[in-house]
């Protein structure tokens, strides 16, 4: 009588699964992990989290090690996420104050266009019984080659506090090939994303009860520059080609709303487009010349807001800029330089150093040091850049 072969557990190949400890909730794990927390490889995790009273759910999510900031989290803004284990991670959910939320109708992943491999999306943050409020775009950050919108989602709810705002945080493609994409995307290319979000938002902004004609931008790091860009820039946007003839650099929005003409979506940018909250970005593509491929210096002036500055009689823009002041990444006379730029041209300028604070303080994560950091730096200087949009739009 043949015997039932048994499964050699030590031959499986098994990874380390690290559960968090949660704040402000549970959540649990199904099947339960083994005790030393050896899991096959193949295994799919249940999550599902609970809030405790008076807290709502962030997000469930797991990290592993790798990504540019050398470790990357995926998240899950539903109760119950599933996980394949496939390499080491570690598993936990997240948790906010009700008051963060409970008075948002927030709406995940809206497509605006789709020109490579990534869908381009947006997350719309609308005060309840939001009409015809000022929009607030959000440009997020990460060396044009990393993270989302879902990393802006902490500011978002911040400039929502009041019900004033409704706030649209949205992403583009990434540079090079690091979408996937067998062509490059350039420098041109995500500016030109920024502008197609921002005439899809303007598009369908009255379902979000926003003022499509009031819009503030915003961004931090790689979108301060987007974010600026999205200001000063809008003027040269149009259908004559980024450097295919000679002197000729303008941008076509990634999304055309249908029957409207290019210099009809160009006026409506310019026009709504009030004031602008670049945080700890670089303006001169001088400054981040190793993410741009192209080196004529015709192409670099044109993806540099600070080269575009108009003269406040022509076209005011505020500007509202922080920057922390151990920040190792955007040193003090990178945007000293463009405050100065703003003030010789007659721009409002309010630049505040973040006294202790690094680079990234307005980034949201699951992890704790993000969040605390947040907490310390991004829940007042986003009650600052609010105060700020204010006084243009209240």
């Amino acid at each position: 009588m043949a015997s039932t072969p048994k499964i050699d557990i030590e031959a499986q190949e098994t990874f380390l699964v690290t559960l968090v400890a949660p704040e402000n909730g549970t959540y649990t794990v199904s099947p339960e992990l083994p005790a030393d927390g050896k899991v096959v490889a193949g295994t799919e995790l249940t999550v599902t989290a609970t809030p405790s009273e008076g807290y709502s759910l962030d997000v469930v999510y797991y990290t592993f090690k790798g990504g540019m900031w050398g470790t990357t989290s995926i998240e899950n803004f539903t109760p119950t996420m599933k996980i394949v284990v496939d390499k080491d991670m570690s598993v936990g959910a997240t948790f906010v104050e009700n008051n963060l939320v409970e008075n948002l109708n927030v709406t995940h992943d809206v497509v605006y266009a789709k020109p490579g491999v990534k869908p381009l999306k947006y997350d719309v943050f609308a005060p309840k019984g939001a009409k015809d409020l000022p929009a607030v775009v959000i440009i997020h950050g990460g060396g044009w080659s990393s993270n989302n919108e879902d990393v802006m989602r902490g500011l978002a709810r911040e400039l929502t506090k009041g019900n004033q705002y409704v706030v649209f945080s949205m992403d583009y493609r990434w540079v090079n090939n690091l979408d996937g994409d067998a062509t490059p995307n350039y420098m041109h290319n995500l500016i030109e994303d920024v502008f197609g979000g921002i005439a899809h938002i303007q598009e369908h902004a009255k379902e979000y009860g926003a003022d499509p004609t009031k819009i503030a931008v915003t961004g931090d790091s790689a979108g301060g520059h987007l974010s600026a860009a999205a200001a000063l820039l809008s003027p040269m946007i149009g259908d004559g080609g980024f450097g295919t003839s000679e002197g000729v650099f303008e941008y076509m929005p990634t999304y055309m709303p249908k029957g409207k003409s290019v210099d009809e979506v160009k006026k409506e940018i310019v026009d709504a487009v009030q004031v602008a909250a670049p945080s700890y970005g670089p303006f001169n593509a001088s400054d981040f010349k190793q993410f741009i491929q192209q080196t004529d210096q015709g192409y670099l002036d044109a993806v540099s807001p600070s080269e575009h500055v108009p003269n406040v009689a022509d076209r005011a823009i505020p500007h509202f800029i922080v920057r922390g002041t151990e920040d190792p990444i955007i040193p003090d006379a990178m945007i000293q330089g463009y405050v100065n730029l703003l003030k010789e041209k007659g721009q409002t300028v309010e630049y505040l150093q973040v006294e202790g604070a690094g680079h990234a303080f307005f980034d949201w994560k699951p992890d704790a040091q993000t969040r605390a950091t947040f907490a310390k730096y991004g829940v007042p200087y986003a009650a600052e850049m609010k105060s700020f949009f204010d006084s243009v739009f209240y």
